[in-house]
């Protein structure tokens, strides 16, 4: 099926949002919502944000954030502490109480109410505000609700909420003034879909429908509508530019999760906004943004991603004894995160009153002394071909921890322009030289290096030999948290042998067109053809992501499916599909390098390379795999795209 132009699709959608309202540019359907861009260039150059867990769960501050689900299960610690401290949760002192106040075991008035400095307290959301905006946060926002069912913001729809009860303030509605007058993007979390999912089903029984509300036990169907009348709430309250997602949404309807998402994305267009969906499960990376818990990945990974992370390895709220990471590898994660396409989004740790405990201040001022001197190298840069190099494994799939890394450590980043490179050491050399292995002369070609200069200390001598590009640096700004140099070339970055970053389309040589997936399709066994390149799709754009064994998986921009070689076939003929990432070799290729800018792609599984069928020049020509013939229509050129 032929694309519709880049020029006409525009002015298809604008004349149907002029003629139609905006409502109409979102349906609530996968095909109408994958359209979607999931992370457009405002979250893809921030990098860095800032978010916090707290809320009623503070206040006992023993556990974790999860308090509310520990205290009710018999033998945890957290039911031994909450009895001894507060009474039987199940017939006296549950949850609620938290929230509307009541005394403890010791007499002593126990309540989520923290007071603005202005009216005597301890919370100043300026404050906050103003040290995110020091870290060097580009977007920040709160945890609006919890697994525990309590609302951030004025809800007409859940009584259990900060204004009607709790501390009577608008939360969410004081951190969107506040971190907007800072200039960060404002983002809000959603984690209430496990509310009604299983956090509280050692919670007995209620009697009132308003306790059956808190905890999560209404009728599904008035639950999935309640999920999806907050989430509406936050949206036309708050425009927020991004909403973080937890995980259980893959339990609410796919009817519901496409209201919501469809809801969104329209109220985006006609705020002129672009926004964001993240998500642990329940949506897709068509659309919105996946997210890694406490992780990262081991290599560049298309597309791009987010890791969420906190300041503690003990919890993500605060708690008596909470334990933190260092500053320095918490700094060291964000800079891997960024070399791999990704972004890290930092939790911290509040307490009950609104005060921010001085050791995560002291990790947020780290940040930001690191990041305002060396920002360049992070802030708007991308991905390069390679992400690093040095033994510090930091980010290998989720749940790992952040760890600091040594002088021999080396991560890249590029500007979007293509034509400065960025080398991030993370720690500082003894012999105040940094040696980049993979700049070696034999795999990067230095002739059009216009300078090398050290960020925020000028320019630095260097050379290049058999097994490093090698850097002399100012030893009198050493700095053992790292430091940032960069490289500028007077045209394009080279290419590294071996190197891909990006999105690329996929040209044949004899015909000039686009290797595609037909229709623009998302579904397993869509099948892979020429065709003509342009317009405003990118089924027919493709990511290279090196697996480290000699092979590439490669990605469907539109699709996020691999190419693939239909059942494994080692046949001439055997058909090239797309089909899901199965880690087969049958979608994993070798990319040699023919020179003068052509390449040839060999299936692992067969030997056999891409090829268009017989030699067709015509649109909608099959590819498939063959028998490595040296003849053009097995040759392509691989060219990067924005």
């Amino acid at each position: 099926m032929k694309r519709v132009p880049g020029s006409i699709h525009f002015m298809i959608l604008f004349f149907l949002a002029a003629t139609m309202g905006q409502a109409q540019t979102y349906t609530a359907s996968w095909s109408s919502v994958d359209r979607h861009n999931p992370a457009p260039e405002w979250f893809q150059d921030a990098k860095f944000g800032l978010w916090f867990h707290w809320g009623p769960y503070s206040v006992p501050a023993y556990k974790s954030e999860w308090y509310p689900r520990y205290m009710y299960i018999q033998g945890n610690s957290g039911y031994t502490h909450h009895t001894s401290v507060y009474g039987d949760p199940y017939t006296s002192w549950g949850y609620d109480k938290f929230i509307t106040g009541a005394n403890d075991l010791a007499g002593t008035y126990v309540k989520f109410a923290p007071k603005l400095t202005s009216a005597g307290g301890k919370f100043d959301p300026n404050e906050w505000a103003q040290l995110f905006y020091d870290a060097g946060a580009k977007m920040a926002g709160p945890v609006a609700e919890h697994h525990d069912g309590f609302s951030m913001w004025a809800s007409a729809v859940n009584e259990w909420n900060s204004v009607s009860k709790g501390p009577g303030l608008d939360l969410v509605g004081l951190f969107a003034a506040a971190f907007r007058a800072k200039g960060m993007k404002f983002l809000v979390s959603s984690h209430n879909a496990y509310n009604f999912h299983g956090y509280f089903n050692f919670v007995p029984a209620q009697t009132s429908t308003s306790l059956r509300k808190l905890y999560g036990q209404l009728p599904v169907a008035d639950e999935e509508a309640l999920w999806v009348a907050k989430l509406k709430e936050l949206i036309d309250k708050y425009q927020p530019d991004y909403m973080w997602h937890d995980m259980h949404v893959r339990d609410i309807s796919e009817a519901k999760r496409l209201e919501y998402l469809a809801y969104y994305y329209n109220a985006a267009v006609s705020w002129g906004k672009d926004v964001v969906v993240s998500y642990n499960d329940g949506f897709n990376t068509r659309g919105e943004v996946q997210q890694i818990e406490r992780g990262g990945t081991a290599d560049i990974t298309y597309p791009f991603w987010l890791c969420e992370d906190s300041v503690s390895s003990s919890s993500w709220s605060y708690t008596q004894g909470i334990r933190y990471y260092s500053g320095k590898a918490i700094l060291h994660s964000l800079i891997d995160r960024v070399s791999k396409n990704g972004s890290l989004l930092l939790d911290i740790a509040p307490m009950a009153d609104g005060s921010i405990p001085q050791a995560q201040k002291d990790i947020l001022a780290f940040m930001g002394r690191w990041l305002k001197a060396n920002g360049e190298a992070v802030y708007a840069t991308r991905a390069w071909v390679k992400f690093g190099e040095g033994p510090t494994i930091l980010g290998k799939g989720g749940m790992s921890t952040p760890v600091e890394a040594t002088a021999s450590d080396i991560r890249f980043t590029r500007n979007k322009a293509n034509n400065v490179l960025y080398a991030i050491g993370l720690g500082w050399p003894s012999n105040n030289q940094m040696a980049i292995t993979s700049l070696s002369s034999s795999a990067f070609n230095t002739s059009t290096i216009t300078g090398i200069t050290f960020i925020g200390g000028g320019a630095c001598s260097w050379s290049q030999d058999s097994t490093a590009l090698r850097i002399d640096l100012p030893s009198s700004l050493a700095n053992t948290a790292g430091y940032a140099v960069k490289i500028t070339f007077s045209g394009t970055i080279p290419t590294l042998a071996g190197g891909f970053s990006g999105y690329y389309k996929i040209l044949a040589r004899h015909s000039g067109k686009a290797v595609v997936v037909q229709s623009a399709s998302t579904a397993n066994g869509a099948n892979v053809f020429q065709w003509t390149y342009g317009g405003s799709a990118t089924n027919d754009e493709w990511a290279f992501v090196n697996l480290g064994t000699g092979y590439y998986k490669v990605v469907n921009r539109n699709s996020g499916r691999v190419l693939n070689v239909q059942g494994a076939s080692t046949v001439n003929g055997g058909d090239v599909n797309q089909w899901a990432w199965a880690n087969v070799s049958q979608q994993m290729w070798q990319v040699t390098n023919l020179g003068n800018g052509y390449y040839k792609l060999t299936a692992k599984n067969s030997g056999k390379v891409l090829n268009v069928q017989g030699a067709s020049t015509s649109d909608g020509a099959d590819v498939n795999q063959w028998s490595w013939a040296n003849v053009n229509q097995q040759m392509f050129q691989i060219v990067s795209v924005p």
